[in-house]
């Protein structure tokens, strides 16, 4: 079988959030870009993943680039103007189509995929962005510090093309270019005695990495649903890990991720809430006491009578969190043994749904649940892809520690700043519980900024990290990772790539000259950038 053979200014490998945000700020930019991916949907966590976005507090007001508001501000026009609205839905200037606790913007991950996909049309009708689909890195070739190209394989046919680009962007789920490129790279827990962080460990532990998650939606109607019981239902029936403290996962109860105090959540399915009263903000209400409005993607009572036969309810929770074995750096054949393990997780989860599940009136089983392999765009029912909580990560020119953005070190001196700063973000430092066998690790964090070194391998001069393969550590991926910073880290990643591509400057070099670094950071700002957050105020939860 040949291999096709393209040339561009810049290969973007992986069409998430970061990889999309890369591709277009790099267009904009007037740079020539190919973008990949290998599931049915760009969008990453947003869409393929189907995990609605988890932002901060005040992100209707600050705190995002104007990229990604215009994304959300789209999403919202979509359900305008397509959908049909109660009339107060429709006057609610914050629309939330889900009325889900955990965002203020919850939503079908389909409308996000067409509102991307809008983004990237005229740069790819033009040309400027050509979008290979449904395929992914297998090879690379390196020349001393530099990739000199990528090799992809399509997922469908099993055909190869080599990209040769100037400038490489990896925006992968997992920095799957790092090993293929020989870039130098972590997983896992780095050591105290490595990072100085309060909640590292004495004794590094790189296979130890958050569980991955595989998610489905579900409607409550009329009739059984039931599914076929799944092939390892036994097993995950009757797990209870340690985090569990002697309780079985496949329940309603699950520990609290600050107190790690087990609890007991509710499951009411189309409970006739008032869904415009609904006040997603985590830093007053977690919002997860009744299961089915907690990641709610499309409320029925929003919409014109019978629109929805039912809610739209994300199954994104504890229970379906696969932290048996690790998949980063596992030979391919037992990484997707792993993936298979994990769907039946979620599979195993939904059945106990339907067959055993405690119910508010006493009884048991919720047979009425009903996949939506619609919504998901996939034959099963679940997820096109996993969710994965952590990368490969960079050995990166700035890495973000712990004390750099927790509150109890931090304090009302707020986050580190740093003059290299290409972007804002904010979350709790929300660690789900790992395949070592940790339980949950809950930090409060303080508003924080990207540091351009992060972005910025030490020795690979030409390979640039936009998604959670940036230059964090374990701790700091569990507030870095979430979708509003994830793009600010591909939409910089972006504009340096096409920076360098344009002026001949290396990103080393724009770490650190300060000149090129205030050229560079001035593109940003009139990109709608956000580099600083408003009158340096602190804002912890």
């Amino acid at each position: 079988m040949t291999t096709r053979e393209l040339t561009t200014d810049i290969l973007v490998v992986g069409a998430g959030l970061g990889g999309v945000a890369a591709a277009l700020a790099a267009a904009d930019r007037g740079a020539n870009v190919i973008l990949t991916e290998e599931f049915p949907w760009i969008g990453g966590q947003l869409t393929s993943q189907a995990v609605p976005p988890d932002e901060h507090p005040w992100v209707e007001e600050f705190g995002v680039t104007a990229r990604y508001r215009a994304l959300r501000d789209s999403i919202r026009d979509v359900y305008r103007r397509r959908y049909p609205l109660t009339d107060a839905a429709r006057a609610r200037e914050a629309l939330n189509p889900g009325a889900g606790w955990v965002s203020k913007l919850c939503h079908e991950p389909r409308v996000a995929v067409g509102v991307l996909e809008e983004m990237l049309a005229p740069h790819r009708s033009s040309g400027r962005i050509r979008l290979l689909e449904r395929t992914r890195p297998v090879a690379a070739t390196v020349d001393g510090d530099r990739v000199t190209a990528v090799t992809l394989e399509s997922v469908t046919g099993g055909e190869r093309t080599t990209v040769t680009a100037p400038y490489v962007i990896d925006s992968t789920e997992t920095g799957e270019l790092l090993p293929l490129t020989g870039t130098e790279y972590v997983t896992g827990f780095e050591s105290r005695a490595e990072t100085g962080e309060p909640s590292a460990p004495d004794v590094a532990q790189p296979d130890n990495v958050q569980a991955l998650s595989v998610c489905f939606v579900v409607e409550h109607v009329d009739g059984d649903h039931t599914i076929e019981r799944p092939a390892d239902y036994d097993f995950w029936r009757d797990y209870a890990p340690d985090a569990w403290q002697g309780e079985r996962m496949l329940s309603w109860t699950a520990p609290n991720p600050r107190t790690l105090e087990m609890g007991t959540r509710e499951f009411d399915p189309n409970p006739g809430d008032d869904a415009l009263a609904v006040d997603a903000d985590q830093s007053r209400n977690a919002g997860d006491h009744n299961l089915w409005l907690f990641r709610r993607i499309a409320a029925r009572d929003l919409f014109a009578d019978g629109f929805y036969a039912s809610d739209i309810c994300l199954v994104n929770w504890p229970s379906i969190d696969y932290f048996v074995a690790p998949v980063l750096d596992a030979p391919r054949e037992t990484e997707l043994e792993r993936y298979d393990a994990a769907r039946r997780l979620s599979l195993s989860m939904l059945y106990w749904m339907q067959t055993e599940a405690p119910r508010p009136d006493g009884g048991a089983g919720f047979p009425g649940l009903r996949l939506r392999p619609d919504v998901m765009g996939s034959d099963d029912g679940l997820a096109q892809a996993p969710y994965h909580r952590e990368s490969r990560r960079i050995r990166a020119l700035t890495t973000i520690t712990e004390n750099d953005v927790s509150y109890a070190v931090r304090g009302d001196a707020g986050a580190t700043r740093y003059e290299e700063s290409v972007g804002v973000g904010m979350y709790r430092i929300d660690l789900h519980p790992s395949t070592g066998g940790d339980t949950y690790i809950d930090v409060a964090s303080t508003p924080f900024e990207i540091p351009l070194g992060a972005l910025i391998p030490q020795r690979m001069t030409n390979l640039l990290a936009a998604n959670k393969n940036i230059g964090t550590t374990h701790i700091t991926n569990g507030c870095y990772r979430l979708h509003p910073v994830e793009w600010n880290i591909g939409e910089a990643a972006g504009h340096l790539a096409a920076f360098c591509t344009a002026t001949g400057a290396t990103p080393h070099a724009v770490h650190s000259d300060p000149a090129q670094l205030a050229a560079y950071q001035g593109e940003l700002d009139a990109a709608g950038v956000e580099r600083h957050w408003p009158d340096g105020r602190v804002y912890p939860y």
